[in-house]
């Protein structure tokens, strides 16, 4: 490699004066609000989803094959991943977030107007995946793309609190469409929102969309090194499998416990614990709404003592009280419900907040955008989109409504492994 081109692959973005911080911090929220309205929307309508286009005789069997059709979205995240890294590094992070943003408003507007099984038959139920699977690619490069983008222009004692607001703006995208969904249950009846009411929030999602695009689109433009994909790729892999491995292992909770405590837990709490829509609703809501308070509060947190004593504390949390947490929800009250998931929003927060920054500061700047978007999406691929898919398959399988507990500490276990073999990066420098 020449000397020129190493030192343009060293370079790194400087962080924004005070005066575009502002605008810097939107762009890297926007395009994750919309991600995660939609995701959120899916796993929040999964039961009528299902009913509309993967019909069968037991509720049960059309709820498992929604959330299959939702897991099978990330199949094309890792490829995702791939491309968007890849634009990322080599032609600029501002430039994979304006086609990130472009690629997932049609499969979140075309969703809410997609006609169902009873209509077009099993065209209805293919197009669906086909929609989930695009959402996945174009989700498979934003979040991480964000999350680097954010870390390389923030300050290196703000490098936390920074990366952490690209997760304030997945967690706003959930509560966004928890909201939506809990304003729906109020406004229509139950059998109306199961006919068509469902299908509001997806087709509105245009319009996060148009603010995103308008955001996006004068970002400065940052100069990477450009080479082949494969070439990127094989550097990750083979110089960087440590810290893929690494970052895969404390993602498994963050994937796990996200997709159970903000996802899973709406429909938990409905066909499980029997208690009402509006009030699982409004538990996760309001669950969400903390959440987004304690998420950057972790990220400045660790800008001060470190990634692993946040990360590592939040592990153990999550490991010794899943199962009460869990217990509690059985309790099938409003209040119960409400003090067992913000127990849990509260614990995954403190964990998640320091998980960017961590996973940025893993890889040198010219692999860092594909290195991130590779280890996080074979995490999010392999667990965190299967767990609501999982914990209902556990639940019908052993007949235990505590199976999902299970799963999180087996998860929290084995993230709490890979953080004690983290190095400590909070106060290094960005790697070159």
């Amino acid at each position: 490699m020449s000397s020129r081109l190493a030192a343009t692959q060293a370079r790194s973005p400087k962080a924004a004066p005070g005066s575009a911080q502002s605008r810097l911090l939107a762009a890297g929220l926007i395009g994750n609000v919309l991600e995660w309205y939609d995701f959120s929307l899916y796993g929040y309508f999964a039961a009528s989803i299902g009913q509309h286009f993967f019909p069968s005789r037991s509720p049960a069997v059309s709820l498992m094959v929604a959330f299959a059709v939702f897991s099978a979205g990330f199949l094309t995240r890792p490829l995702g991943a791939i491309l968007f890294g890849y634009i990322g590094d080599h032609y600029g992070r501002e430039r994979a977030l304006m086609l990130s943003i472009l690629a997932m408003a049609v499969p979140t507007f075309v969703t809410g107007l997609l006609p169902g099984y009873a209509k077009i038959g099993a065209a209805a139920s293919i197009l669906m995946v086909i929609l989930r699977l695009t959402q996945g690619l174009s989700a498979g490069g934003e979040y991480t793309t964000s999350i680097v983008f954010l870390a390389e222009r923030s300050t290196q004692m703000g490098r936390g609190f920074m990366a952490s607001c690209g997760l304030f703006g997945s967690i706003a995208g959930g509560m966004l469409g928890s909201a939506a969904g809990a304003l729906l249950s109020h406004l229509m009846t139950p059998e109306n929102v199961d006919a068509w009411g469902w299908r509001i929030p997806f087709v509105l999602g245009i319009v996060l969309a148009f603010v995103g695009i308008l955001i996006r689109r004068d970002l400065p433009h940052t100069a990477h090194p450009r080479s082949e994909p494969a070439a990127a790729m094989a550097r990750a892999i083979i110089t960087q499998w440590r810290a893929l491995l690494h970052v895969t292992g404390f993602e498994l909770l963050e994937a796990v416990g996200f997709y159970t405590t903000f996802i899973y837990l709406a429909t938990y709490m409905t066909q499980v614990v029997h208690l009402s829509q509006p009030h699982a609703f409004a538990v996760n809501t309001l669950s969400m709404g903390f959440v987004l308070f304690i998420i950057p509060l972790a990220g400045w947190m660790s800008d001060r003592i470190g990634r692993k004593p946040v990360l590592l504390t939040a592990a153990v949390c999550a490991l010794a009280f899943a199962w009460p947490l869990f217990r509690l929800f059985q309790r099938g009250s409003f209040g119960s419900a409400l003090f067992a998931e913000l127990g849990l929003a509260a614990i995954i927060g403190c964990y998640e907040g320091a998980t960017p920054a961590a996973a940025a500061e893993a890889f040198p700047a010219g692999i860092r955008a594909t290195g991130v978007a590779v280890a996080f999406n074979l995490c999010m691929t392999l667990f965190g989109g299967t767990t609501p898919m999982v914990a209902t398959y556990l639940i019908e399988r052993t007949r235990s409504p505590m199976a999902p507990a299970v799963y999180l500490m087996i998860a929290a276990a084995l993230s709490t492994i890979a953080i004690l073999t983290l190095s400590e990066t909070a106060h290094d420098p960005l790697k070159d």
